[in-house]
């Protein structure tokens, strides 16, 4: 054999490619997973290749054991990859045949994908690591939260299937209401990573500091959340429930054996928010999640209408 052929590299079968981005998804996807079950399967292939990709991009930009600089070059050393790939080169990478495949099959604009992965270059932006990653105001937040959550959300009603150009705003507002949620259960470890993305003017309207976030006393001081930490993750609360408001006007734009996916994802992700709100907004105390079991019996109802949905799809196609 010549060094040229040696030299080649083999491309991982379709079914192969999907069924790693499968694993990774089961394993890392937490949330994610129980929405993706509810999918048939062409779709949940092609949803968990595009949260395998998503993945990866966030462990490039996360891991904290290189520089901000190793980490921006690995990304973008990794994305040059992938825009190879996007053309037709041959790749070894898995993630990148399966999502390849399911852009071609739902339509989904690599721009898209690209916008995702330059949400997790904003934490990277920052000149020094000394210095804490802020939003001055809502609008910058919001950007954020569009480039990692909302993107991923307008990729998703493409695999979802949808014809009314008014979902594509309601899942950009969707995945601000999901994003939200997450940063108001992880000021504790955000802070403790030297990142607050409560906005900076939200904190003193509320009359709390950075660096009142950056060093509060160890869980299990009393008192373990102020008045002023309190009103401030309340007002940020408030604004996730009207960008939830906008995942319900979305329910019925998507595609009908797609819809209790959605539904699973929008309602564990609603029921994370209602806990931090029980939890009288106390985030700082223990990390808040909606238990495995809550989680599976919110799939078992969304498996049941989707179970309706395809019972009754012959009907609504006469």
């Amino acid at each position: 054999m010549s060094t040229q052929a040696q030299s080649v590299v083999a491309t991982p079968a379709l079914d192969d490619s999907y069924a790693i981005c499968r694993g990774i998804a089961k394993r890392e996807a937490k949330n994610f997973y129980y929405a993706f079950v509810a999918l048939p399967p062409e779709r949940r292939n092609a949803i968990c290749a595009i949260y395998a990709f998503m993945r990866k991009a966030d462990d490039l930009s996360d891991d904290e054991s290189f520089s901000r600089e190793e980490r921006r070059h690995q990304l973008d050393s990794w994305l040059a990859d992938w825009h190879a790939a996007q053309t037709g080169a041959t790749t070894s990478d898995p993630v990148f045949v399966a999502v390849r495949d399911a852009s071609a099959r739902f339509n989904i604009p690599f721009s898209l994908l690209d916008e995702l992965v330059a949400g997790t270059t904003m934490d990277l932006e920052a000149p020094t690591s000394d210095a804490p990653d802020t939003y001055a105001t809502f609008d910058e937040l919001y950007r954020y939260c569009y480039l990692v959550a909302s993107v991923v959300g307008l990729v998703c009603i493409r695999i979802f299937g949808y014809s009314d150009p008014r979902a594509e705003l309601l899942a950009e507002e969707t995945g601000i209401a999901f994003q939200l949620t997450n940063i108001l259960r992880d000021v504790r470890e955000d802070a403790e990573r030297n990142r607050i993305y409560l906005p900076i003017d939200a904190l003193a309207q509320s009359d709390v500091s950075v660096e009142q976030l950056l060093h509060r006393p160890p869980a299990g001081t009393i008192p373990p959340i102020t008045a002023e930490e309190r009103q401030l993750l309340r007002s940020i609360a408030l604004r996730a429930e009207g960008y939830y408001q906008s995942a319900q006007e979305l329910l019925p734009l998507i595609d009908p054996e797609s819809r209790p996916a959605l539904w699973v994802l929008v309602n564990i992700y609603h029921q994370l928010l209602k806990r931090i709100e029980k939890a009288n907004y106390d985030v700082f105390s223990k990390r808040i999640s909606v238990p495995k079991f809550h989680k599976l019996a919110i799939l078992f109802i969304g498996l049941g209408k989707m179970g309706v949905m395809r019972l009754f799809k012959p009907l609504s196609s006469k």
